[in-house]
């Protein structure tokens, strides 16, 4: 849903009504994940996808349905084995869609109180989990933040203590899925915190290095103190932000959490440096520098006579990037945006178990 939070967000400060499609379950092969969501304006404009294309018209009409009577469907699709080469996979499966009006319009004041906490959690980058009542005859929701525990709404019959539990497992195991809370089935979105990429340094290859991040979900920041560099004209794509700060003051000013991924790109020991003794001591999922193999041994040596072990330097990736024999400035951008996606994909399957 984050990828569509921006949509999401126009449609609702232009008070354009829309419904929401969430896939909640899948058997065999299917054409998106089960947490997949698409949001469709009465209009019939569309956000988002539930599949490769082999459901989706069927998903709008009823969404449209939806938007009028204000009530909630789940859809359930058979994809057989023709329609499903049709859209690019090897055999047919089974797909559950809900379907409901967004509750941001919703006439009980509750539901309109949750549908804008949502928004606020995606625009704020919030980690969330979303409860959804699917034997409810209307939209029914609870949400959590596992971040501090905060929990707002209760389906009908449930406690609260029971709907945390659950949403605290599902956010823990990283599985959006169907579930029974009390005798009641319901579906439970997981939405982790938006991945974050910080690039030190707004040089040349940070241009593309931010169109590829953006591409693939993450929220971009870009670190430079060097003002002719840090500049928002240069990118044609535009970071969500841009810092002209020395990195170690500028860390200060967001989260180095383990959801973010780092690149080095300056080339600057006075830069970098500083940058890497701050990152060195943080969780984050990955610390690249820009340099050949003889510069990043010389960097190597000045951190270990700053204090760090073998152990500590063997997280940063040096040179950075996947070996793609690359030459140009997005050439080198795709290796590193390549080489982050192969790093979060494998953390995303450990943590799966």
């Amino acid at each position: 849903m984050r990828d569509i939070a921006e949509e999401i967000g126009r449609w609702i400060n232009n008070r354009e009504r829309f419904a929401l499609a969430t896939v909640t379950c899948t058997w065999g092969s299917s054409p998106r994940p089960v947490g997949s969501v698409m949001a469709v304006r009465e209009d019939m404009q569309i956000a988002g996808s539930v599949s490769g294309g082999c459901i989706e018209n069927a998903v709008i009409e009823e969404a449209v349905r939806a938007i009028e009577t204000g009530a909630p469907k789940m859809l359930r699709f058979g994809v057989t084995d023709e329609t499903a080469l049709s859209v690019g996979l090897s055999c047919g499966g089974t797909i559950h869609v809900y379907v409901e009006p967004y509750v941001v319009f919703s006439q009980i004041p509750a539901e309109r109180d949750i549908g804008q906490k949502l928004l606020e959690g995606l625009q704020n980058n919030q980690p969330m989990v979303l409860i959804t009542s699917l034997d409810s005859l209307k939209p029914e929701h609870s949400l959590f933040f596992p971040e501090d525990g905060s929990f707002f709404g209760e389906l009908s019959g449930h406690r609260a203590d029971e709907e945390v539990k659950a949403a605290s497992r599902a956010f823990h195991d990283g599985r959006s899925g169907e579930s029974e809370i009390a005798g009641e089935s319901v579906f439970l979105l997981v939405l982790p915190r938006r991945d974050r990429l910080v690039i030190i340094g707004a040089t040349h290859i940070s241009i593309p290095l931010v169109k590829y991040a953006r591409e693939l979900g993450f929220e971009t920041i870009i670190i430079d103190p060097r003002k002719v560099f840090a500049n928002r004209e240069r990118f044609s794509v535009q970071p969500d932000n841009l810092i002209t700060e020395w990195p170690e003051k500028a860390f200060k000013e967001f989260d180095l959490n383990e959801d973010t991924y780092t690149v080095l790109l300056t080339h600057d020991p006075k830069i970098d440096d500083p940058a890497l003794k701050v990152l060195l001591k943080s969780p984050v999922a990955y610390i690249g520098a820009l340099g050949s193999r003889r510069t990043h041994e010389r960097r190597l040596k000045r951190l270990l006579q700053a204090g760090f072990d073998d152990s500590a330097l063997a997280r940063i990736h040096g040179p950075v990037g996947l070996d793609i024999s690359a030459q140009t400035p997005s050439e080198i951008a795709l290796s590193i945006v390549a080489q982050i996606t192969k790093i979060k994909n494998q953390r995303r399957k450990i943590n799966a178990g």
